[in-house]
């Protein structure tokens, strides 16, 4: 995909679909209770690949490059009595631990084997019920293995409690996942390390939960007002998410001067440049609440030549790809050579991009999405730019809306 050097046309609306995250989690909880019916589902790839997979009834169930759709689905077939799965993905899911979470479950009771490499997709689980109620987690794992016991909790026969062990990694995404499941009348509590979530057997009359839009896919256009200076309005957003990367509003408002303007009765936000913003000297800043934005602000950083040393970001080095050496190779190209550690990323000189800008994607959404941004600035083309549908199908159309070439 080549983008011309393009400026930014002001006062622009964007409609992006509902959160990959937030929809995820509802559609396990819909298939686990059946008094939920869900609005504004988001549009991706990896919504769709877990729709599929809880629709059909095969043995086999592969999910491709769907982290998600795996993680949740190894503890949903896991407690589905009577059935064998064999959970597998792609070359690169089949790198992607999930050690963890297996063991957890084990702990619980469940049966689950490693079919090639142990503590690696594919699986081989023997749904079964489960009975254990306790289980300790280590506290820094990925958000998404914690996630994926709770969304099963409400349907154990003695609800479960997980203790977490150590510093808690992407608290949000945990608190977001609570907040989900009590809406539909599941209690839980979440008090220091221990969470507790009860067994829930009788559902209430269907709820109806309209899906907010995803903020992370929101974060490319604050790296694109931050960039090109100009209003942007993005629909349908809510004040009070919970989703973690709503962070982005005040991150691009500290650091950019962008303005976050909620219109609630619209469901929208109006992000405003202050044309008069003083950019500071270097950005300093632990995501480990938000790792999922850090390649957008690390392009908006670089693209603006400002100084940065990002920190909390030891899950990225487990994403689709090794997403903070895949940074450190592509952010080269733009003119800025960094340092990394397996949780850091820090600039350390900026230089004059090359003159034919490729960026290599990975096969990671986010490498694609997080440097578009940089065509305010030069000319560059995005390699695989299809790997945008696995969260934001819509992306390359609703950016063409907003340029000027």
């Amino acid at each position: 995909m080549k983008l011309e050097k393009s400026k930014l046309a002001g006062d622009k609306t964007i409609q992006i679909s509902g959160s990959k995250s937030i929809s995820n989690r509802l559609l396990i909880l819909e298939s686990l209770f059946s008094n939920i019916k869900i609005g504004n589902l988001s549009n991706s790839q990896d919504t769709e690949m877990l729709t599929k997979a809880l629709s059909e009834n095969s043995e086999v169930v592969d999910i491709h490059h769907a982290g998600t759709a795996m993680r949740f689905l190894t503890s949903y077939f896991s407690i589905f009595e009577g059935r064998d799965t064999i959970l597998t993905g792609s070359g690169r899911m089949k790198e992607r631990p999930i050690k963890n979470l297996v063991n957890a479950l084990r702990d619980l009771g469940a049966d689950i084997e490693y079919m090639e490499n142990e503590g690696f997709p594919p699986l081989q689980i023997k749904g079964k019920k489960i009975t254990q109620s306790t289980v300790n987690v280590p506290a820094n794992i990925s958000s998404q293995f914690i996630t994926s016991l709770l969304l099963i909790a409400g349907k154990l026969e003695n609800g479960l409690e997980i203790n977490l062990v150590g510093d808690i990694t992407s608290r949000s995404y945990i608190e977001m996942t609570l907040d989900i499941i009590t809406k539909f009348g599941i209690k839980a509590s979440f008090n220091g390390n221990i969470i507790k979530v009860e067994p829930f057997t009788n559902p209430s009359s269907v709820i109806h939960y309209e899906v907010e839009s995803d903020w992370s896919s929101a974060s490319y256009f604050y790296s694109i007002c931050a960039l090109g200076r100009e209003t942007i309005h993005l629909k349908s957003f809510y004040k009070q998410s919970t989703q973690g990367d709503s962070a982005i509003a005040k991150i691009y408002e500290k650091f950019f001067g962008i303005t976050t303007t909620f219109f609630e009765d619209e469901h929208k936000i109006t992000l405003q440049p202050d044309p008069d913003f003083s950019f500071p000297e270097k950005i300093e800043l632990d995501m480990n609440d938000c790792p999922d934005i850090a390649q957008t602000l690390c392009v908006t950083a670089a693209a603006l030549k400002i100084p940065f040393d990002i920190s909390g970001l030891g899950t990225l080095r487990v994403k689709e790809t090794d997403r903070l050496q895949a940074l450190y190779n592509e952010l080269k190209k733009i003119g800025t050579e960094t340092e990394i550690t397996d949780l850091t990323i820090k600039s350390v000189s900026f230089g004059e991009p090359e003159e034919n800008i490729s960026i290599r994607t990975y096969q990671d959404h986010r490498m694609a999405m997080s440097f578009a941004p940089f065509c305010l600035i030069k000319e560059i083309n995005i390699e695989e730019e299809d790997v945008v549908e696995k969260s934001y199908p819509m992306f390359w159309k609703d950016l063409s809306s907003i340029l000027i070439s």
